[in-house]
């Protein structure tokens, strides 16, 4: 199993651990999520946006 990097939520800082190593925050993937012409989920997402956008 490859390490990916990560990118931090509160600081901003590169790193391959789920934690920040500087602030102690969570970290997520910097990379969009695949494309796939066959979204299973897009009807679902394509909702939930419409809903933040009323808001």
């Amino acid at each position: 199993m490859g390490q990916r990097m990560a990118r931090c939520m509160g600081c901003g800082s590169y790193t391959l651990k789920e934690t920040c190593p500087n602030c102690k925050d969570n970290t997520a993937t910097p990379h969009p999520p695949k494309f796939s012409p066959e979204d299973r989920y897009g009807k679902y997402r394509r909702q939930l946006k419409a809903i933040a956008k009323e808001e």
